[in-house]
């Protein structure tokens, strides 16, 4: 896939493989539409694309929530016309066991994890239809790393975004819109190189 003016939407983009993402496709021509909760840490990354003479911008939103994910694709629409390639990586993992967890714990990952995959999907699903193509990436977890046994929550949510992943695919790629479910920063870096 040629990635030079591509317009990538990366959730989870102020840390970890969301954060290395949005620095690599960039240096590759892409423009990256960084999202995150955090507003310290995605305007970092950010500021250090721009500096290497890329092209980004910072969206500040909870996409868990529905005005939230809808927000950020509009928002991503008026400012570059559109998105390509949605990266699903806005992640929370609690520390701890199931039977120590507290309730507020669950749901928070649930809903960051695969809720807000999902209205991401649905979202910007909607806007690649118009168009006739689209490339959806859901980082899901390697089942070899983690937390060990005491991540239940986050491995569970991240099973259920292995089957939406699945079910997104088969529904959304009649429309041009193709769905990868991927564990790792390189196994997403070979998808949008091969794509």
């Amino acid at each position: 896939m040629e990635l030079k003016d591509k317009i990538i939407l990366i959730t989870g983009a102020g840390k970890g493989s969301g954060r290395k993402l949005a620095e690599q496709l960039a240096k590759r021509g892409a423009i990256i539409a960084a999202n995150d909760i955090s507003p310290m840490n995605v305007e970092e990354v950010v500021d250090g694309i721009l500096a290497n003479g890329g092209n980004a911008k910072a969206y500040v939103e909870d996409i868990a929530k529905k005005v939230g994910a809808q927000t950020v694709i509009k928002n991503v629409e008026d400012d570059f016309g559109g998105v390509d390639i949605l990266i699903n990586h806005a992640a929370v993992e609690p520390h701890g066991s199931l039977l120590a967890m507290d309730e507020w714990d669950w749901h928070r990952t649930l809903e960051v994890n695969l809720t807000g995959a999902f209205l991401m999907i649905q979202t910007a699903g909607r806007v690649m239809k118009t168009k006739g193509k689209g490339v959806i990436l859901n980082l899901v977890a390697d089942s070899g790393g983690g937390s060990g046994g005491e991540a239940g929550a986050y491995f569970a949510s991240k099973a259920g975004l292995m089957e939406l992943s699945h079910q997104a695919d088969r529904e959304l790629s009649q429309h041009g819109i193709r769905i990868h479910a991927v564990s790792s920063f390189d196994a997403a870096m070979r998808i949008l190189e091969e794509a």
